[in-house]
């Protein structure tokens, strides 16, 4: 992590002399971001790493010579530091990006497609934002042979009447990925919201659901909730807890960001809080910013289990910070417990919501 008193150094490394000259830009606005060089492809960014050992690299995913995904497991691997990737908002950018996130990259902000000036404009705060963010992160060297995950929780062969409500961000799709990967498969239903543009969650989703013992999907409105699925917020909509009648519901609305965000973790927690309420459990993973706390912190006050990632690991510990700073959190837990913690907040003998 860098000393908060000097300025980022980013070193920007793509391929396009337009693009890196519009992310020296809008980098080089901010103060407290120092621009230290660019490179057009890996080969030149690994001599410029070693002579201008930057705080931060901008990694563009395709680049001739050898693409950004490739270089990413190298840099994890020999000289591990914060990587912000820059994306395409396609299909195939999209899954791309998603692997980047998994091999140990921080973030990611989509390339503008059409008006780059105009994108300047528009992307500047969000990517300064995030560059600043991954200085701060606590980056590991990734493994060729990752450790061996932990199996499953053994089945409930019961229902609980719970639903799981969780809010992520940066940090998020690796964090989410080990989560889930220790649940039970017939867990309480899981909604999730993780800030994702639109592009992207689709292919969160299958990934998730490929190797997940429960069923992954992007939420669709009025879908009916059941145990052992885990429903995702699809990118520019916010996603909500409705009841009918004796079942549960996901909703679905585009309407204004709350907490800067479309989806909100807010939404997702304030609706559980009106319609569950304690029979929901609330957790927020790593992220930057603020989103999820007030809405965790109506869950706690109407009876709800709330539980947040600790600062040891979590990539960003920013959401859940704010959440545990304005007591909204009943437990804080490691990542690794996580799963456990909310199979234990399940209790025994619950009457499911979703029998009838």
């Amino acid at each position: 992590m860098t000393d908060k008193t000097s300025p980022v150094r980013v070193l920007v490394v793509d391929d396009s002399a337009l693009m890196r000259q519009l992310i020296s830009d809008m980098l080089s606005e901010d103060p407290e971001i120092e621009v230290v060089g660019t490179a057009p492809d890996p080969y030149v960014a690994r001599d410029r790493i070693k002579a201008l050992n930057p705080d931060v690299l901008t990694l563009d995913i395709e680049m001739p010579h050898m693409d950004g995904v490739t270089f990413l497991r190298k840099i994890m691997a020999l000289r591990p530091m914060p990587v912000v990737m820059i994306s395409t908002l396609t299909q195939v950018g999209a899954e791309t990006t998603l692997e980047a996130l998994e091999i140990g990259a921080v973030d990611f902000i989509a390339k503008p497609v059409n008006d780059a000036s105009f994108a300047l404009g528009e992307m500047a705060a969000e990517l300064q934002a995030k560059v600043k963010a991954a200085a701060r992160t606590r980056v590991r060297a990734h493994r060729a042979d990752p450790p061996r995950r932990r199996p499953p929780l053994p089945p409930l062969n019961r229902s609980t009447g719970k639903v799981v409500l969780i809010g992520a961000s940066t940090g998020g799709v690796e964090a989410l990925k080990e989560l889930l990967l220790r649940l039970p498969v017939d867990c309480p239903p899981v909604l999730v919201t993780q800030h994702m543009p639109a592009r992207f969650t689709p292919a969160f989703a299958q990934r998730l659901d490929n190797e997940c013992p429960m069923m992954v999907s992007e939420a669709t409105h009025n879908q009916r909730i059941e145990a052992g699925h885990v429903y995702i917020a699809p990118g520019a909509f916010h996603l909500e807890l409705a009841r009918v009648g004796s079942h549960f519901e996901c909703s679905l609305n585009d309407g204004p960001t709350v907490s800067g965000h479309r989806p909100s973790a807010d939404v997702l927690f304030r609706s559980a809080a009106r319609v569950a309420g304690s029979m929901a459990i609330g957790v927020i993973l790593t992220g930057m910013g603020k989103d999820g706390a007030d809405g965790l912190l109506e869950l706690r006050q109407i009876g709800a289990m709330t539980l947040g990632q600790d600062e040891a690991s979590s990539l960003i510990y920013g959401m859940p910070r704010v959440a545990f700073e304005r007591g909204a959190v009943i437990r804080q837990r490691p990542l690794s417990e996580m799963a456990d913690a909310i199979i234990d907040a399940c209790g025994a003998g619950s009457k499911s919501l979703m029998a009838g």
